[in-house]
C-alpha cells in the first residue's frame, strides 16, 4: 500500500472540497487541458496551471497526449494511478483483504462464481429502478450506481459494440491490480442491471482502465 492511500479520510475530504479537488475530479472523468479546466472552473489559465503543477509536483497528475488547437497542439492532462487514492473507494482495502482470504479457500472455478454472485446481490436492492425501463434508461442506472460506489465511467460505442469504459474510476480499483477476479463483482451487476450480457475486457498494469463489453 502506497503512503498516500493511508492518509486519513479527513485529509481526503479537504483535498476534494479545493480547487486542486475539483481539478482532481474533472481530472477523472476525461482529460482535458488547460483551457478546457479554465472555462469549468471559471479561473483564468495562469490560475489552472499554478494549480497542475503543484498536483504534478504531488504525483497526483501527468501530462497524456496533446488536442489540436487553432495555433498549435494543446497538452492535456489525466489523473496518474496514485490519485485514485484521493476518491473514496467501496471498502476497498477490506474487500482486498476478504478476496486474499476466500481465494486460498475456494478453486478458481468457485471463487469466480462467488465474485458473481456478489454483483447479482449488490444489483438486487437496485433492480426496482430499472424495472419495465427502457435500455437507455437502465444503462443510466448502472452509470449512476458505479459513481455511487467510486467509480468514474462513461457508455461508448465503437466498431458497432457497445462498452461501458471507466478510464480513471474503477470502484474495485484497491482489489483488481491483486486479483482482477474481483471485475466479476461489476460484470455481474451490470449484466443485472442492464439486462444484457457484459464482458470484462479490463486492462491491468501500470495504468489499469475498466472496459466492460455489451451483448446486445
Amino acid at each position: 500500500m502506497t503512503k498516500r492511500s493511508m492518509q486519513p479520510t479527513a485529509w481526503n475530504r479537504r483535498l476534494l472540497a479545493s480547487t486542486r479537488g475539483r481539478i482532481l475530479a474533472l481530472l477523472r472523468d476525461e482529460h482535458r487541458t488547460v483551457n478546457e479546466l479554465a472555462v469549468a472552473l471559471h479561473l483564468t489559465d495562469n490560475a489552472v496551471r499554478a494549480h497542475l503543477l503543484s498536483l504534478e509536483r504531488d504525483g497526483l497528475i501527468q501530462e497524456r497526449g496533446t488536442r489540436a488547437g487553432r495555433r498549435k497542439p494543446h497538452v492535456t492532462y489525466a489523473l496518474t494511478t496514485e490519485a485514485e487514492h484521493v476518491f473514496p473507494k467501496a471498502y476497498g482495502l477490506l474487500l482486498d483483504y476478504f478476496v486474499a482470504t476466500i481465494a486460498t479457500r475456494l478453486t478458481p472455478q468457485a471463487l469466480r462464481a462467488s465474485m458473481r454472485e456478489v454483483g447479482r446481490k449488490l444489483a438486487g436492492p437496485h433492480l426496482d429502478r430499472t424495472k419495465g425501463r427502457k435500455r437507455n434508461e437502465r444503462l443510466k442506472v448502472a452509470l449512476e450506481l458505479l459513481k455511487e460506489l467510486g467509480g468514474s465511467s462513461k457508455f461508448e460505442k465503437s466498431g458497432g459494440k457497445q462498452f461501458i469504459y471507466g478510464p480513471h474510476g474503477c470502484p474495485l480499483a484497491a482489489v483488481t491490480a491483486n486479483h482482477p477476479e474481483a471485475c466479476l463483482i461489476v460484470e455481474s451487476l451490470l449484466s443485472e442491471l442492464i439486462g444484457v450480457t457484459a464482458r470484462k475486457c479490463c486492462e491491468y498494469g501500470q495504468t489499469p482502465r475498466c472496459c466492460f463489453e455489451l451483448g446486445h
